[in-house]
């Protein structure tokens, strides 16, 4: 026989996500940037969910919410800015300036 210590490891949830990971998402159907700050399991029935304290409060149903919670598929990593080589010029082509036309008589 297992002790608690043992049982638990096996059977509890692994968590997706951890504290302070950047993600993005749509929270009934607004889309949000934000820090995980839990990912946990109430009970079986609901399913594993996500606690996230968004960057800027959310306006729904005329009451202000800086923490939403949401299922662990809702949302996905932010990419930061430093993951990937900024592209070069000669690789992202110039960008021509907006021309307007001209009467040439």
């Amino acid at each position: 026989m297992s002790n608690l210590a043992e049982y638990f490891e096996k059977h509890r949830p692994k968590p997706v996500w951890h504290i302070g990971d950047r993600v993005f998402g749509y929270w009934n159907k607004i889309p949000f940037v934000g820090t995980v700050g839990n990912d946990t399991m109430i009970n079986e029935t609901e399913g594993p969910r996500v606690s996230v304290f968004v960057d800027l409060p959310i306006h729904f149903e005329n009451r202000l919410h800086s923490v939403i919670i949401v299922k662990q598929k809702q949302i996905k990593r932010l990419k930061s800015m430093d993951d990937e080589e900024p592209l070069k010029l000669s690789v992202a082509g110039s960008i021509p300036a907006k021309r307007t036309k001209t009467n040439n008589k």
